[in-house]
């Protein structure tokens, strides 16, 4: 089975022979994927939604892996019980849905050592939920496919996450600069993906450069205070941004 670059990229960061949940699996390729490349053992596949649940059961069915995966349907973390799974897959929806997702699914993360996450957007919420919660973010990767960027990460359960994250997102100047990435603008950016950014990161955000302008200039159309207050917070935040871009090594791969 081809999987896209994406969910290909979530199934080379599953753990070897891991028992794994992919939340919201929509037609069940990652699992099916996993499971026949012996990349898993074993896949839940969860969706809450009942065209995609009968999909999945057909791709199931038709990939001849109903004894190894196991299709079910309810909310988040619902599908899984404690203990169940040693990994679980969050892809294709937006960061702040999938933070409320592990946040109201936390007794089901008994066991699961590692978690792969694909935020379609809000990155940030992904971030800040790990950080809050010990969660140690241990790879991230950006890319573009079909027109579209997408960013994966992958955060494991260690027992001195606190210390490494501290590690990881400690204030520091970046070098032959005087710009200071903050840990606010490391959740904002990745600071994985500071350390190494390719093409992609930076058509990211020059794109977001662009919105920001755009929401500046709308709100600065407006004659309430609160919309000047606003106005100078993009402001700050767009030329935080220009600072840390025009810094970063571009040759870097």
């Amino acid at each position: 089975m081809k999987l896209s670059a994406r969910l290909q990229h979530i199934a080379d960061w599953l753990p070897a022979g891991c028992r794994f949940a992919d939340i919201g699996s929509d037609h069940a390729l990652l699992p099916v994927a996993a499971v026949r490349s012996g990349r898993a053992a074993f896949a839940i596949a969860g969706e809450v939604n009942d065209g995609p649940l009968e999909a999945a059961r057909r791709q199931v069915a038709e990939a001849g892996e109903t004894g190894r995966i196991s299709v079910r349907k309810g909310d988040g973390l619902a599908v899984i019980a404690p203990g169940e799974v040693d990994a679980i897959t969050i892809a294709g929806m937006g960061g702040a849905l999938i933070a409320s997702i592990l946040d109201e699914g936390q007794a089901k993360l008994v066991g699961v050592k590692q978690l792969v996450l694909q935020p379609n957007v809000g990155g940030e919420f992904v971030r800040r939920w790990l950080l809050k919660h010990d969660w140690y973010l241990v790879e991230e990767a950006i890319l573009e496919e079909d027109g579209k960027i997408y960013e994966v990460m992958k955060a494991e359960a260690r027992t001195d996450a606190g210390e490494q994250n501290n590690e990881l997102y400690r204030e520091r100047e970046l070098e032959g600069c005087q710009v200071k990435l903050t840990r606010e603008l490391q959740l904002l950016m990745g600071p994985r993906l500071m350390a190494a950014p390719n093409e992609v990161f930076f058509a990211k955000w020059e794109s977001e450069l662009r919105k920001l302008e755009s929401i500046r200039q709308s709100v600065a159309t407006s004659a309430l205070e609160t919309s000047r207050q606003k106005e100078a917070e993009l402001t700050r935040l767009s030329e935080q941004l220009k600072e840390v871009l025009a810094c970063l090594p571009k040759d870097k791969p």
